[in-house]
């Protein structure tokens, strides 16, 4: 009998951009406590999210860049929902800010993927990189 679990629904590199997000908070976080690092919610998902995300692709025989471009969606996503809870709250909208602020969304969502693919295809990179090294001295 087939399995109607929620999670079969979801594909599986979509899994790995999810996990690899979910993994970038804590990591995002102990980045901001280095000196002299402003690292925001948005730019760690983006970049360290995308990263474990390509390197949890390779064990999952899914290809990395297309975990990174996925993580790299939900870091601009999440970039642009931090902006909009904290900063959006207290700005006056006039006309000109809002279509400013669209075409700017547009501009994010289009360019933090490949960001984010980038960063998948060097998480993968490593990730391989690593298993070959101790494989090797393994045997």
């Amino acid at each position: 009998m087939p399995s109607t679990s929620r999670t079969d629904s979801i594909p599986q590199v979509w899994r790995v951009a999810i996990l690899g997000t979910i993994a970038a908070l804590p990591a995002t976080v102990i980045i901001n406590w280095l000196p002299n690092s402003e690292a925001t919610l948005g730019g760690g998902v983006m970049l360290v999210g995308s990263l474990l995300a390509g390197a949890v692709a390779v064990t999952r025989s899914v290809a990395p860049g297309a975990a990174g471009f996925r993580g790299g969606f939900l870091g601009g996503v999440s970039a642009v929902a931090v902006f909009l809870v904290t900063d959006g709250t207290t700005v006056s909208w006039s006309l000109n800010l809002a279509v400013f602020f669209l075409i700017a969304v547009v501009m994010l969502l289009s360019v933090s993927p490949v960001f984010g693919m980038i960063c998948g295809r060097i998480g993968g990179w490593v990730a391989n990189t690593v298993t070959e090294s101790t494989g090797a001295h393994a045997s």
